[in-house]
């Protein structure tokens, strides 16, 4: 029968908060005629009007893509004069022309700001983090078995626990259509957070062997 050997728990936490990198806007416009694919970015007037404000922005033309469009039609008839709605996604490399970004898109009248998908660099700090927390249980570790009077023999077993924490987003990109005029570039749209963070919690159990008691 197998029996279990002495040990020690150890728990050690450490959590960080981590800003995003860039993001991913969602956007929708209502269009007045119905195209598809590649087509639908130079032939739909409302769509083109909003790429070519984006790139004379300085969006690059290959961080706007389009993601889906759904017909408006009372009839159901698949018309070419169908009005459309075009499901787009911009990628803003540069959080530090977010604003601006979303300047551009609340200038153009059939534009609306779906939601923000906020990316992080979360592999990193993750490692960083990890690191950091199995060095503390170690340190703990050692110190309470000094105390304890045994020795560290090993490790019995190891646990780790990771989760994100996302910052709340006090405004609902959702509810909020971008439909003003552009202001001066000293008037940035504050209609919604243009930063964002979240905490990336780490914590470790770890059952360490030990020896008997040192006499």
């Amino acid at each position: 029968m197998y029996q279990k050997p002495d040990t020690i728990k150890i728990s050690a936490a450490l959590r960080e908060d981590i800003h995003a990198t860039h993001a991913d806007l969602h956007v929708t416009v209502k269009g007045s005629s119905l195209f598809s694919g590649e087509e639908a970015m130079k032939k739909a007037r409302e769509v083109n009007q909003l790429v070519e404000a984006l790139t004379g922005f300085g969006v690059k033309s290959e961080a706007i893509s389009l993601q889906g469009v759904r017909i408006e039609s009372a009839s159901g008839a698949l018309l070419k004069s169908s009005s459309a709605m075009y499901r787009l996604k911009i990628r803003c490399e540069d959080l530090n022309q977010f604003a601006g970004m979303l300047d551009v898109i609340a200038a153009q009248k059939n534009a609306t700001v779906e939601r923000i998908e906020w990316k992080y660099n979360e592999e990193e700090a993750h490692k960083r983090l990890l690191k950091s927390v199995i060095e503390m249980a170690k340190t703990k570790a050692m110190e309470i078995a000094s105390l304890l009077g045994v020795k560290l023999l090993g490790v019995y077993d190891f646990i780790e626990n990771t989760y994100d924490e996302e910052a709340p987003i006090p405004f609902q990109a959702q509810a909020l259509p971008m439909k003003r005029a552009m202001p001066s570039a000293a008037e940035p749209n504050l209609g919604m957070e243009i930063q964002h963070n979240k905490t990336i919690h780490v914590n470790v159990d770890v059952w360490y062997r030990v020896s008997e008691f040192q006499g």
